[in-house]
């Protein structure tokens, strides 16, 4: 195939065509650091990692697709990832690091409160999208260079070497969760790569934007979740004044509070003022574990650094198994809780997923299940709208937790209702659906908030007896949808139209479509050099990619190492496909919808929730197999149209592009739910299909007009 001569930039002068291996590898790099930093800095944005997710397809299309034409533009990349470093190091300073979110309809612990007039809300969506484009502009100079080796080399090797490295950039990405390593960590993976490319006076630039994310730490903690800051007993509440000895502290994840680390013991107690409300804060962890018929075992989750374990070790039982997620809050609680409760020998640590341990300990049988208040602060990926905590509060969920309670003991859930009344009824639903038995709730008030209880024995009076905080149980509310594994979305407040949402995706499409307009020009509706039915595949692949995370999740938890596992797995099936159409390309690409089809059907009908019921091994293999499929047979389509294209920078730009759509797509879930996102992407990839039929029925004028084209399937994400 004869390609079109483009003349060699100074940047892309003397290099290896490897080169494109290590942009994209410091993509992959920059495109995980600025997720994870973006949401540290700015609080709202832990909760809306996917937002710069999209912002990063977005500039990664415009950027491939400028990359044969404006190869100068690269060098940009370095003083624009200065001024992103430089808000996000100083937003405090300058008011944006606790930004409310102007939208009641999803509860943020907080951050939803406070612009609620009309200058409010001007001011959180202009900051929101200015920032979205300050991102995407990052992502679309970084993108210039993977853009011009795809016009100057071919495809399929083009495409393998994007794949490694964007392969490596996962597995580097890994190990630096893996230790723990600050944001400086993170952007110097990304610039450092992209320093070797364009070696010029923008650099200092480069390497001040690393120095700013290294600044930023302060001092915090860095797990694979979140950002742990950790202040002394100063920051203690006035009721709570601070004791004589061991030190208490605050804990708060990706700038909000999260928890105390407070000693309670009952030398503690005793010795506290009059005003104190120590007594009532150690009664209300020791809830659940003084109304339990036995003090044998005893199961928390989200134990967080210690404090409900500690309340269980008060009263005497046996043995405490605590289960936490987040790894370094695991290691404060064991190096600064006062009460030292993870070092006692009647304590087991276990550092997992909470429903992945339900599922992996299944003959496990406790007095007291007691689920401490896991409240997560963050997204569990970007490629979802889905929160670390949000598949324990299902009722699929609860049940598994109910399936270990031993006969005659307790569930006990706390929760704050800081959010409203409606919490508190959404709750009341799910336990009752999930155990068939109406819960105690009660009002304790601690951090505002509630215990919910159940088991055989539990009354509402046999309760009121034996504890001084008042407590209710009122029947389920229907008006108030109850959370499954198909729609897992606790924090979704019923009723409400979530319009500042609503206005921010629709001024990111509009402007997003002015963006693509000014890249593609005129040929934009031709199909000329936009390809249209990549385009589609695009949009269909970032939902089922969000598919396989939220699905895989539940399988294996919710852990940083499966969400790692699931991109890694994504990108060495799409090299598996290159490599077998390397050695035998298709005739004819339409055949493969076919399988592909058939493969997301399979997904939509069998789910974790069938598999679920087979031992782990076995899980595994059915559940990598299922998703497996139809990334593979999406890899021989995008492959084998790889093969025969004459625009490939274009085509690629045209299908990471279509990524921004599935990103705004996968909102729909929250109504929708899950499961319907599966036949949504099949929806697209079949429009695909049709589309592909149509170009080749065209004229040899109209095919030579619009020559075949090929997209990435796979964009790297986070």
């Amino acid at each position: 195939m004869t390609r079109a001569h483009n003349p060699v930039p100074s940047w892309a002068a003397g290099r290896s065509p490897l080169t494109l291996g290590v942009a994209t590898f410091a993509i992959l790099a920059l495109e995980l650091a600025i997720i994870r930093w973006t949401g540290s800095q700015i609080r709202i944005f832990a909760y809306f990692a996917n937002l710069v997710l999209i912002a990063a397809f977005l500039g990664m299309g415009l950027g491939v697709a400028l990359g044969r034409k404006h190869p100068a533009l690269f060098k940009w990349f370095f003083p624009t990832l200065f001024v992103l470093a430089g808000l996000l190091t100083l937003a405090e300073h300058i008011g944006l690091m606790h930004l409310s979110f102007p939208d009641p309809a999803i509860s943020l612990w907080g951050a939803e409160f406070g612009t609620r007039n009309l200058l409010g809300f001007t001011f959180a969506v202009s900051v929101v999208l200015g920032l979205f484009w300050l991102i995407a502009l990052v992502f679309l100079f970084a993108a210039i260079p993977v853009g011009w080796w795809f016009e100057t080399m071919p495809p399929l090797r083009a495409y393998a070497i994007d794949l490694i490295g964007s392969l490596l950039g996962v597995v580097a990405m890994t190990a630096v969760a893996a230790w723990h390593l600050p944001p400086l960590a993170w952007l110097a993976l990304g610039v450092l790569p992209l320093a070797y490319i364009e070696r010029s006076r923008w650099l200092i630039a480069g390497f001040a934007a690393v120095a700013l994310a290294g600044w930023s730490h302060q001092g915090a903690y860095f797990s694979p979740y979140n950002r742990i800051d950790v202040k002394s007993d100063l920051e203690l509440p006035e009721e709570l004044p601070a004791q004589p000895g061991a030190p208490e502290y605050r804990l708060s994840v990706n700038r909000d509070f999260h928890q105390y680390l407070l000693n309670l013991s009952d030398s503690a107690v005793d010795a506290s003022p009059e005003h104190s409300t120590r007594p009532a804060v150690q009664a209300a962890y020791e809830i659940p574990f003084r109304l339990a018929p036995s003090a044998q075992r005893a199961l928390v989750l989200g134990a967080g650094t210690g404090n409900d374990v500690a309340a269980a070790l008060r009263v005497g039982f046996s043995h405490v198994t605590c289960v936490e997620i987040d790894p370094v809050i695991l290691h404060l609680g064991r190096a600064l809780h006062p009460e030292q409760p993870y070092a006692n020998p009647r304590v087991r640590l276990i550092n997992n997923d909470a429903r992945a341990y339900f599922e992996q300990n299944t003959s496990d049988q406790y007095d007291v299940v007691c689920y401490g208040l896991v409240d997560s602060h963050a997204m569990f990926s970007a490629m979802s709208t889905l929160r670390l905590d949000n598949y324990l509060y299902t009722v699929e969920g609860l049940r598994s937790g109910w399936q270990h309670v031993a006969p005659g003991g307790i569930l006990s859930v706390s929760f704050s209702a800081a959010a409203g009344p409606w919490i508190v009824e959404r709750l009341n639903n799910l336990m009752t659906e999930a155990t068939g038995l109406a819960p105690v709730v009660i009002a304790h008030g601690y951090n505002h908030g509630v215990t919910f209880l159940v088991g055989p024995n539990v009354t509402q009076a046999g309760v009121q007896s034996r504890l001084v905080f008042p407590t209710y149980a009122f029947a389920p509310n229907p008006a108030i949808r109850t959370p499954t594994d198909d729609w897992p979305f606790l924090y979704l407040r019923p009723g409400a139209t979530p319009y500042a949402y609503l206005v921010v995706i629709g001024l990111l499409l509009v402007t997003a479509a002015y963006g693509i307009r000014r890249v593609f020009g005129k040929e934009l509706l031709t199909g000329q050099r936009f390809d249209w039915p990549l385009f589609l595949m695009g949009a269909a692949f970032l939902l089922l990619e969000t598919r396989m995370v939220t699905e895989l999740s539940l399988l294996f938890g919710s852990t940083w190492v499966v969400n790692a596992s699931v991109f890694a797995g994504v990108l060495v099936m799409a090299l598996a496909a290159n490599t077998f159409v390397l050695v035998r390309p298709a005739p004819d690409v339409r055949l493969w919808f076919l399988p592909l089809s058939l493969s997301l059907v399979a997904i939509w009908w069998f789910g974790a929730g069938l598999l679920n019921q087979f031992p782990l091994v076995t899980r595994g293999i059915l559940g990598g197999c299922l998703f497996a499929l139809p990334v593979f047979f999406a890899g021989v389509v995008v492959s084998n149209l790889l093969k025969q294209t004459s625009q490939a920078s274009a085509a690629l730009g045209s299908n990471i592009l279509g990524a921004v759509v599935g990103g705004c797509l996968e909102y729909l879930s929250m109504y929708a739910g899950l499961g319907k996102m599966t036949l949504l992407a099949l929806a697209l990839y079949l429009a695909a299909y049709l589309m592909i039929i149509r170009r080749q029925r065209a004229t040899p004028e109209e095919a030579k007009a619009t020559p075949p084209a090929f997209a990435t399937a796979f964009p790297a994400d986070a």
